[in-house]
């Protein structure tokens, strides 16, 4: 029988509130892991569009069974350029397009199988989707990425467990030698049944060491890294805290279950050995591929902000998807959302109170200090940004945020993790100083990049 990824979510998501979490008192770490620099540009990036797009866009389904005559498949308008200018235009520096999903139709001419482009009617039977998709992307200065889905409905050796992960790794080799430097390789999972009811093995080893060898500047997702991390749900929600380390054991392989897998994926682990940050991913409409009768379901700019908080402002990094519609364009709707999202952003976020001012710190002990900014003048302040310098590791445990006021000093926030970026809101509060204390820290504290703004309210602009 065939689980779901959203059936294994119902099922697991109550470990987030069972499991125990490692503490920092528990956490007897010298040296801590660390990003390569890989990691580091990806998490850079916070924004990157997922694009669901292939044969489900013209039979309205979600999850095809590999039957799909490719005939159906014709974009007539097809412009990935499109794709990528929005991507642009909603702050994105990266896309990542479904070259094949579980129905095992190829968006590119494959050689080991005939359920391709190249037996529909699109570009006369010589389109290639992928090969326009990277094009785009490199002509609007974006990063480009791939998923390859390792469930293939249509592939007839799919559950004879050696041939397929031959075929599955030819596809692979197609994806990583002909269409020029990745940043990013996609994969879940997703394991259902064969002809005759088998059950196919990955040899993800193998399929790791293809990636390292062909593209060893990509970064490779999975719900077990190896380089970044599933947040545990598909919701654009990290957990809080979310360390971006983790313990390798606790999701052993991707579409891992157990009690403490969510837990794991939501939260990583303070004592984590190895560096792998939480992607979060999330459709901008209730399902993957477009769906005319969604078309009045778009997620607000409201929305989308509360996701940019979720993700980003936890710690993460946010994947959108943004489907493409049947005549191979991102539908108008969706594309201006994107654009008043952007807009929305830089309205939050387009004055710093702490640019240019002093940050006074002084150690209270060897994991612990206080910074202190004045600012010079009050201000109505509704929203502080802390990050740290995670080219070095992720180190804070503990943290609160006091403001003075005319009153004296009040207690605003109080958090666990920082990483690459926290966001607290603390609602309309008029302050001349501010004040950040470094309770707890798993090895030396290092200085905190701080950010205070006026965190305006939000307004529907679409």
């Amino acid at each position: 029988m065939t689980i779901s990824r959203r059936e294994f979510l119902a099922t697991a998501a109550a470990a987030i509130a069972s499991s125990a979490l490692p503490t920092a008192a528990s956490a007897t770490i010298s040296t801590r892991p660390r990003p390569t620099p890989q990691q580091l540009a990806w998490q850079r990036d916070e924004l990157a569009l997922f694009v669901h797009f292939g044969v489900n866009t013209f039979t309205d389904r979600e999850w095809g069974d590999g039957t799909e005559n490719p005939a159906i498949f014709n974009p007539t308008e097809l412009d990935p350029r499109q794709w990528a200018r929005a991507a642009r235009a909603a702050g994105a520096r990266a896309l990542i397009l479904t070259a094949k999903h579980h129905d095992g139709f190829c968006l590119w001419p494959s050689a080991v199988t005939q359920h391709s482009v190249a037996a529909s009617p699109w570009r006369g039977g010589h389109g290639d989707v992928v090969r326009e998709f990277t094009d785009a992307c490199r002509a609007e200065g974006l990063r480009a990425g791939l998923y390859l889905s390792p469930w293939d409905r249509n592939a007839r050796v799919y559950g004879d467990s050696p041939r397929y992960n031959d075929f599955y790794c030819a596809q692979l080799t197609e994806l990583l030698t002909r269409y020029g430097a990745l940043n990013e390789m996609w994969f879940d999972g997703a394991n259902g049944e064969g002809p005759n009811g088998r059950r196919q093995v990955y040899d993800w080893p193998r399929i790791h060491a293809l990636v390292r060898r062909l593209q060893p500047a990509a970064v490779m997702f999975s719900d077990a890294g190896p380089d970044v991390r599933w947040c545990g749900n598909e919701d654009g929600v990290a957990g809080d805290p979310n360390w971006s380390t983790i313990d390798p054991d606790s999701v052993p392989y991707p579409g891992a279950s157990g009690a403490g897998v969510i837990a794991a994926l939501q939260h990583g682990h303070p004592a984590g050995t190895v560096w792998q940050p939480a992607e979060c991913d999330v459709s901008i409409r209730p399902g993957w591929f477009h769906h005319a009768a969604e078309d009045a379901q778009v997620k607000s700019v409201a929305a989308l902000t509360e996701l940019w908080f979720s993700s980003v402002g936890r710690n993460a990094k946010l994947l959108l998807n943004v489907p493409p519609t049947r005549n191979g364009l991102m539908h108008a709707t969706d594309v201006a959302r994107l654009s008043a999202w952007q807009t929305a952003r830089n309205d939050i976020f387009a004055e710093d109170f702490a640019a240019g001012k002093r940050v006074n710190w002084r150690s209270t002990g060897v994991h612990s200090a206080v910074g202190e900014i004045d600012l010079g003048r009050s201000v109505s302040a509704g929203l502080v940004r802390l990050e740290e310098d995670i080219a070095h590791g992720q180190r804070i445990a503990r943290y609160a945020v006091y403001g003075a006021t005319d009153t004296g000093w009040h207690e605003l926030t109080r958090g666990t993790t920082i990483g690459y970026r926290k966001l607290d809101r603390i609602g309309a509060t008029p302050l001349h100083k501010l004040r950040v204390v470094i309770e707890d820290a798993l090895d030396a504290r290092r200085p905190l990049r701080i950010g205070i703004y006026r965190g305006l309210p939000l307004s529907e602009k679409a």
